[in-house]
């Protein structure tokens, strides 16, 4: 299936600022409501259903035997016109 990007942005924040924004994105899950992204005169609104797939992946590129950068990845996924489905495990995050 082809992938449309609806919205992206990428820039250095302080661990301050990138807590703040993942504050908001979890509030707005616990609260029910949609999650709208905004950067200038771009925006996107979605609405996660009550169980979306919640999706953690820790990363390593770069040479096998050099540094490399590292990332974690938290993704929300659902399918557009889906019902629920079961969760698979249980995450632990510290």
């Amino acid at each position: 299936m082809p992938e449309e990007v609806l919205f992206k942005s990428e820039s250095r924040r302080s661990r301050e600022e990138i807590a703040a924004y993942l504050r908001t994105v979890a509030d707005s899950l616990d609260a029910g409501n949609a999650i709208t992204l905004t950067r200038g005169a771009e925006s996107t609104t979605l609405e996660p259903p009550a169980r979306p797939t919640f999706e953690v992946k820790a990363e390593r590129e770069g040479p096998a035997d050099g540094p490399g950068e590292l990332s974690v990845e938290f993704e929300l996924e659902w399918d557009e016109n889906a019902g629920e489905e079961a969760a698979d495990g249980e995450l632990t995050i510290e």
